[in-house]
């Protein structure tokens, strides 16, 4: 059998979608990804094998908002039976992202395999009061549309340790438009840098 190509995500993704007001989070603008094992794993790795530094993570939901960084890459990241580990040492994360059945003679039921696994991806920016992007993301939800996972990107108007950069750093963009450009077919969108501050909703 010949080897099997992932065709560009780019031919696979929908465009962008309208935009949409999130309660508690504000008005996002979203392009959904393909949920697919072998996408979300190339792009999870990519994240957190290169880009571990420059990233904030965990859940945000109604009621609670876990923003981990970490202080080291990490030292192992694996794909067992659907679910990515991302071990840091100190912590790490299980989430999963593709086929999910455990033990062979204690198979999990289809219906909680269903639930468990990443149903929507989505990169998201946020557009604050006066309509610039000020929060740039992608998005993880099972098949229950609960989320897994927000990934927070560098942000120009906050430094790595929340300080406010005044005037914004333009090139902390610059991972938002490589993820865009690899995984979507979109180039750099200069709306992008249009903003002065982030306003928190």
């Amino acid at each position: 059998m010949g080897r099997r190509t992932l065709r560009s995500p780019a031919r696979r993704c929908p465009q962008f979608l309208p935009t949409r007001d999130d309660p508690g989070v504000g008005r996002l603008e979203i392009w959904p990804l393909d949920p697919a094992e072998e996408l979300l794993h190339g792009l999870l790795r990519e994240l957190f094998e290169n880009h571990w530094q420059d990233l904030t993570f965990g859940p945000l939901i109604q009621g609670a908002a876990w923003e981990i960084t970490v202080r080291n890459p990490p030292k192992k990241i694996v794909l067992l039976d659907g679910y990515l580990t991302v071990d840091f040492g100190d912590v790490h994360f299980h989430v999963c992202i593709g086929a999910h059945r455990e033990e062979p003679d204690v198979p999990t039921d289809p219906e909680l395999a269903q639930h468990r696994r990443t149903q929507r991806a989505e990169f998201m920016r946020r557009l604050n009061r006066d309509g610039t992007p000020d929060l740039w993301a992608l998005r993880l939800y099972n098949g229950k549309d609960e989320q897994q996972m927000t990934i927070l990107l560098p942000n120009p108007f906050v430094s790595k340790d929340l300080t406010s950069l005044e005037p914004p750093d333009w090139s902390r963009l610059g991972l938002w438009d490589h993820l865009r450009r690899k995984y979507l077919g979109i180039e750099p969108d200069e709306r992008d840098r249009s903003g002065q501050r982030m306003i928190y909703p």
